[in-house]
C-alpha cells in the first residue's frame, strides 16, 4: 500500500500523453497558463482603481430644513 512513487506517476503521463496526444496537452498548457496570467492581470486592476474611485470631500452642502421638508414633499406628488 503507501503512496505512489516517481514510477508511477511517469506511467500515468505516459498513459495520458498516448491517450490525449502531446499537441492536446500543450494546447492545455498554453490555454492554462495564460487563464492564470488573465487572472493575475484582472486582480491587479481591481486594486488600482479602489484608490481612484474615492472622490476627495472638499467644501459642505449647507441646506436648511425647509428647503429639504419642501423637496420631499414636491417628491410625493
Amino acid at each position: 500500500m503507501g503512496g505512489l512513487s516517481i514510477w508511477h506517476w511517469l506511467i500515468v503521463l505516459l498513459i495520458v500523453a498516448l491517450v490525449f496526444g502531446t499537441k492536446k496537452l500543450r494546447n492545455i498548457g498554453n490555454d492554462l497558463g495564460s487563464a492564470v496570467k488573465g487572472f493575475k492581470d484582472g486582480m491587479k486592476e481591481s486594486e488600482a482603481p479602489a484608490d481612484a474611485q474615492q472622490l476627495p470631500r472638499s467644501g459642505s452642502v449647507n441646506v436648511d430644513a425647509k428647503d429639504a421638508a419642501r423637496s420631499s414633499d414636491s417628491n410625493k406628488a
